[in-house]
């Protein structure tokens, strides 16, 4: 059972996923600032697992909370807040998490409760997101894994598994496991993922441990493998779902959509409610993360690029909602229209 992030005594344990396949280190983070630090630099990455760590960063930052007043703890809640906040702009779920972690705090403050109360409810609350985020993952692979047909092979894209997660199940590889756990034969296209290899090293790495059959392939040959008919379905997950259904993933999402429609093969993504922004209209007003092109010139410190050539790095794209067949979350499977549909989800 995979659970990259914990809540330990010490510190928010995260696995560093940076080192994967080859190395499984765990990390025992601090303070907010690790926290926030592992965030920005990935260590931890796939939204529902970076609203978790929001959530336990907030958590860890007001532990040390070293003060008696409650005014000066609201001022350092803030200040906490902001700093994790800035870490990664698009996954809707950080945003979320933290809010959640707000109100909580709010409520705290306003029954009265002293500054030893509200850290341990703090911590309490944390753990909650948490939990919760593991028992949609269940829900999203009951619902999902209907869909998909015994004997199928499914292509996926960057990793939407227990490692982008709370742990256990994960959103797309949830629906795969789901499909598994219903007693159906399922294989997986696991796509490399340029340029951080999420595929490769993360996906791959899931799903050999899980003994669920799988096929690396470049980002470049998906469109081979669905035209000789080698691929029955296509399920990701979602960093930002916009109301419309508009749906913010992984660079390179788009264009496995935009395959998927002209082969007539289902194109599924696979989230919690907490990625859907309702407060967002369309994809359009969906922040799109601009990340170091060394990412794109190096593996790790190899250098494949040369020097002083202008990069362009966005870390996700936008793909509209109608190449996208449904999108299944723990609440059910929302199908267009899905300006009512995703709402009727929060019903």
């Amino acid at each position: 059972m995979i659970v990259p992030v914990k809540w330990t005594d010490e510190g928010v344990l995260m696995l560093d996923q940076r080192l994967l396949p080859a190395e499984e280190k765990w990390l025992v983070l601090r303070s907010y600032v690790e926290v926030a630090d592992a965030i920005r630099n990935m260590v931890v990455r796939g939204a529902p697992a970076i609203g978790i760590s929001a959530a336990y960063g907030l958590a860890l930052g007001m532990k040390h909370f070293v003060g008696t007043s409650q005014t000066d703890m609201e001022d350092e809640f803030e200040y906490v807040a902001d700093v994790l906040s800035k870490t990664r702009p698009t996954a809707i779920n950080l945003f979320w998490a933290i809010e959640r972690m707000r109100k909580t705090f709010q409520q705290a403050i306003s029954e009265g409760k002293s500054v030893s109360e509200i850290k341990h409810i703090l911590v309490e609350e944390a753990k909650r997101i948490h939990d919760e985020d593991i028992k949609a993952q269940e829900k999203i692979a009951e619902y999902g894994g209907r869909l998909i047909e015994d004997g199928s092979t499914v292509l996926t894209h960057c990793n939407a598994g227990a490692l982008a997660t709370g742990g256990v199940w994960g959103t797309a590889l949830g629906v795969i496991r789901g499909a598994k756990h219903q007693g159906k034969k399922v294989a997986v296209i696991a796509d490399e993922t340029r340029p951080y290899l999420q595929g490769a090293r993360l996906t791959a790495w899931e799903l050999v441990k899980d003994e669920i059959p799988v096929t690396l392939i470049t980002d470049n040959m998906a469109g081979y493998m669905m035209k000789t008919g080698k691929v029955q379905a296509v399920v990701v997950g979602a960093d930002r779902i916009a109301a419309n259904g508009d749906t913010a993933n992984k660079i390179g999402t788009y264009t496995l959509a935009v395959l998927a429609r002209e082969n007539k093969i289902p194109f599924y993504v696979a989230a919690p409610l907490s990625t859907i922004d309702l407060n967002c209209a369309t994809g359009n007003e969906i922040p799109i993360e601009q990340r170091n092109g060394r990412e794109i010139t190096h593996i790790r410190d190899i250098q494949l690029a040369p020097e002083g050539i202008q990069v362009s790095n966005p870390a996700f794209d936008v793909t509209p909602s109608e190449y996208i067949s449904a999108i299944i979350t723990e609440k059910g499977i929302a199908r267009p229209p899905y300006e009512e549909s995703l709402r009727k989800l929060f019903d």
